[in-house]
């Protein structure tokens, strides 16, 4: 009776929450009739990127309703990426192709790009895209209206998140999970609190003038989690930030293969909830209220009469974001059936990441070793 007790407690909140926040994580508008087509520069950085870099350029050029150039950031790749976008420099004269030096001590490459783009762009809003997004013809004058809708100095969302593989499937869609059930974002919106501070790597739009004050990718140049510390960047400097459901507005695959997520989840998930200070708190969070209850509802038989119905409804409200997920996001419904599964491969990554930086062992990426400090 207990644990069913505690697991129903646990497991109501993230669901509480996650039901508060889908009124208030909504589409970006539909852009409005400006007097002249806002300006945008996309910045894309690329490391090795040939399978996707074509598309997304290709995609970031079919905008509509916005003026627009597109650098990429060639970061020494070792495959054709710089080859694909100088060919399509060649037919569009509004894409640019950037080189720069080596890698400087203490810069992870992905922020080191995103900063040298910044200062090589012409526009005042900009747009920090990875290179396997693909913007909808109307996402980026969506994000544009939504930033100056809501006053932020630096919107972002998450796009669809595409998936094919099993991994894929139970992983992914706890980004949605994560981010609605333990965020209240009426807090955010009201609070300027850095501890508030959120976003999706995937897609940053923001103001020059605000990314300037910030200090922009600089201040967090060492981390691979720029999801979370960009925003909150932004927060310490007195600016504010929000959010917007991006599922209509782009797509993205983040990972092409199981060994690819779990390296890629990894490298920076001891920054995150697989931190020291962190992994054991959310570790009995997400076991109790999102594995637990499957497990005594899987043993009622074997449960007094009083547990059953906690247990029940421990486990209703566990897979209710998931479900909610499937409707709202587009997510696959067999990873939502799953959801116990995924949630101990999710924790799995993240003990294995903290013991991996535990032992001082660097984390391989885009052909590049980072240490803990991701260097």
């Amino acid at each position: 009776m207990l644990l069913a007790l505690i697991a129903l407690i646990v497991a109501v909140i993230p669901a509480w929450l996650f039901w508060r926040n889908l009124s208030a994580y909504q589409p970006p508008p539909s852009p409005a009739a400006w007097d002249s087509l806002p300006r945008v520069s996309v910045l894309i950085p690329a490391r090795n990127e040939e399978q996707t870099i074509q598309a997304a350029v290709e995609a970031a050029l079919t905008s509509k309703g916005v003026e627009l150039e597109v650098l990429v950031f060639d970061d020494h790749s070792e495959d054709a990426t710089a080859a694909i976008v100088r060919r399509l420099a060649e037919c569009d004269a509004r894409v640019r192709l950037l080189n720069g030096p080596e890698l400087p001590d203490g810069w992870c490459g992905k922020q080191h790009a995103c900063w040298v783009l910044a200062q090589r762009a012409s526009y005042d809003l900009l747009l920090f895209l990875d290179a396997d997004v693909r913007l909808e013809s109307e996402g980026l004058a969506r994000m544009v209206a939504f930033l100056e809708e809501s006053g932020a100095d630096l919107a972002s969302g998450i796009p669809f998140q595409a998936t094919r593989t099993l991994l894929e499937h139970l992983v992914i869609p706890l980004i949605h999970f994560v981010l609605l059930g333990f965020l209240p974002m009426r807090r955010m919106r009201a609070s300027g609190d850095p501890a508030y501070g959120a976003g999706c790597g995937q897609l940053f739009l923001a103001r020059r003038s605000s990314y300037e004050r910030a200090g922009g990718h600089a201040v967090i140049r060492s981390t691979l989690h720029d999801g979370i510390k960009l925003a909150r960047a932004f927060r310490a400097a007195g600016l504010m930030t929000d959010l917007c459901d991006a599922t209509d507005a782009a797509q993205c695959r983040m990972y092409r293969s199981g060994s690819e997520l779990w390296r890629g989840l990894a490298k920076n998930a001891s920054e995150g909830l697989g931190g020291a200070d962190l992994i054991v708190p959310i570790t009995l969070l997400l076991v109790f209220g999102q594995v637990l209850p499957a497990v005594l509802v899987g043993i009622s038989i074997w449960l007094s009469s009083t547990a059953v119905f906690p247990a029940l409804a421990a486990m209703v409200c566990s897979y209710y974001p998931r479900l909610a997920g499937v409707v709202r996001f587009r997510q696959p419904l067999l990873a939502a059936l799953l959801h116990p599964v995924g949630i101990l491969i999710f924790l799995a990554i993240q003990w294995w990441s903290l013991l991996h930086h535990a032992l001082g062992r660097p984390s391989r990426w885009k052909g590049r070793m980072y240490g803990i400090r991701g260097t």
